[in-house]
């Protein structure tokens, strides 16, 4: 049996999941609920986040080889990330798959939806972490697969 595509390919690879984080990047520095989480523009965010998805949707590994993964944890420390935020984010993030034009197929979006889900959750953990010990465990970009 061949062996399934993965989902950055699924997706349409670097040019498709660029298109998303542009779209997503644009509607959380435009939401009252999270622009205090993005309170400045940054030029390479949306680039740094096609790394991130990319690399854990099963494409190149461009995120660890040039930020590592100890970037992610520190831009996150001392956020204080609520659920109401974490819940919003997934919430923009699901609509901008559809305004990048994402495949809509079930398994895909819920394969995203998982991802999203347990990111966000590591995320939220992590921005009310005092210390090393109060951090998520994860220590490296999460591989998802279908």
């Amino acid at each position: 049996m061949p062996e399934r595509e993965s989902l950055y390919d699924h997706a349409g690879g670097a040019q498709a999941l660029h298109r998303l984080e542009d779209v997503f990047y644009g509607k959380v520095l435009a939401d009252p609920l999270l622009k205090s989480l993005f309170p400045h523009r940054r030029p390479h965010h949306v680039e740094h986040l096609t790394w991130f998805t990319a690399e854990s949707l099963g494409g190149p590994d461009r995120f660890t080889r040039e930020l590592g993964f100890r970037h992610l944890i520190d831009v996150h420390r001392d956020l204080a990330i609520t659920d109401e935020q974490r819940a919003r984010f997934a919430e923009l993030y699901e609509a901008a798959l559809d305004e990048a034009g994402l495949p809509d197929d079930a398994a895909f979006r819920a394969a995203v939806r998982s991802h999203i889900d347990f990111g966000s959750r590591v995320a939220q953990q992590n921005s009310h972490a005092r210390s090393e010990e109060e951090l998520h465990p994860l220590r490296e970009v999460p591989k998802w697969q279908w």
